[in-house]
């Protein structure tokens, strides 16, 4: 292996909203079987903002956890992942230095591509790291998905931000070197700068990811990658959790393999746990599936990871990671339960209002009611200026 593959996830934390939204109240509004929604996409509840919540609150929530265990001296680089952006010109990422205190010798930066962006971050963060092994860069992917009311993508909307230290002697995944890597222009899913919900083509959108992970594996086999039955397990992008089973199937039928759901199961049943309950996370999503998996399962110890991430539009990647002795040391896995059982439970006509509800543009003074409970919060917009408070 490479040198780099001593680089790679050090720690992981995830947060998520205050309310959740069950699927049975959506199907119930929309007069559908609730099989639609349980069995058809593969979701049960989706996680939905409070008012004072964003992709800020979400993100410093995350990562607090990280600071708190590590503390701040070897972070020299804070990337946020989003495609929920609050501002065109600055970083979310610098509201959470700002609010977890991080020191002023930090580098702060915001990537898009869709629900790729993520997994750019973490590459990025590697390439830092492998430059100067004494750094170590919080990564964090935060996103609020939203669709038009009574929109097909509306069942599959979700909120999380996942955290993760990046740094030298990882102590939960080794990043191997290698990746398959693919891009295409397709018109799939998109938010033009006037929206606030994103347009989506559903049928296509599937279509382009199976694309992708055909792509990816075939240039991460050309690379010289990790034959298939390497592989333990396999994180993939969830923008709800049956198109993991789609996608893995895509792979084994494509590789020459026989597709048994008992396989498919084995390979990313323990993936799709915290996704299935908290929705579409968009960027968080793959690492979301890493927590259920490494929460979840017996042992891991040595063993590889497959992730595939995919972001519309399309650019995804594939790369494999191996599970470092030790790992379930470091786990989170109680704060990473009750972070989603605490979320309270909306009916549909409460959930329809933080829906519809938005910011004026008028620079005037917005106070936020304060429906969150969280560490952080958005508490009003004034002067076009956002401001946070840290309870």
């Amino acid at each position: 292996m490479s040198s780099d593959s001593a680089i790679g996830i050090h720690d992981l934390s995830f947060s998520t909203t205050e309310f959740v939204l069950p699927h049975t109240a959506l199907a119930g509004h929309n007069g559908v079987e609730i099989g639609k929604y349980h069995l058809g996409i593969g979701q049960r509840s989706m996680s939905v903002a409070a008012a004072d919540e964003d992709i800020v609150t979400l993100g410093a929530t995350a990562a607090e956890p990280l600071i708190a265990r590590h503390g701040t001296d070897r972070i020299r680089t804070v990337v946020f992942a989003t495609e929920s952006s609050i501002d065109q010109a600055k970083s979310a990422g610098v509201y959470v230095h700002s609010l977890l205190g991080l020191p002023s010798a930090t580098r702060v930066v915001e990537l898009k591509q869709a629900c790729y962006g993520a997994t750019a971050a973490l590459q990025f963060a590697i390439g830092l790291v492998h430059r100067d092994p004494e750094q170590q860069v919080l990564v964090i992917a935060s996103d609020i998905s939203k669709y038009e009311l009574d929109s097909p993508g509306e069942a599959t909307q979700g909120a999380a931000a996942v955290a993760m230290l990046v740094g030298a002697d990882p102590a939960l995944v080794r990043v191997e070197g290698l990746s398959g890597l693919f891009t295409a222009d397709v018109m799939d899913f998109w938010r033009p700068n006037y929206r606030e919900s994103a347009l989506v083509d559903g049928q296509e959108s599937i279509t382009a990811y199976l694309q992708a992970v055909e792509g990816t594996w075939k240039d991460y086999t050309e690379q010289g990658g990790r034959p298939l039955e390497e592989f333990s397990a396999f994180c993939y992008h969830q923008p709800f959790t049956k198109m993991a089973h789609k996608a893995h199937r895509h792979l084994l039928n494509t590789s020459g393999y026989d597709t048994d759901e008992g396989d498919i199961q084995r390979a990313i049943g323990q993936t799709t746990a915290y996704n299935a309950v908290v929705g579409n996370s968009y960027t968080a999503s793959v690492y979301l599936g890493l927590a259920a998996l490494v929460d979840q399962a017996d042992d891991l110890t040595g063993r590889s990871i497959g992730f595939l991430s995919y972001g519309s539009g399309c650019v995804a990647e594939f790369f494999a990671g191996q599970v470092v002795p030790g790992y379930r040391d470091h786990l989170r896995t109680t704060e990473h339960r009750e972070a989603i059982d605490r979320r309270r439970t909306l009916d549909y006509a409460a959930y329809r209002e933080l829906h519809e509800r938005s910011f004026p543009a008028d620079g005037g003074d917005h106070p936020t009611p304060a429906q969150s409970t969280g560490p952080f919060r958005l508490a009003a917009l004034r002067g076009h200026k956002r401001i946070y408070e840290r309870r």
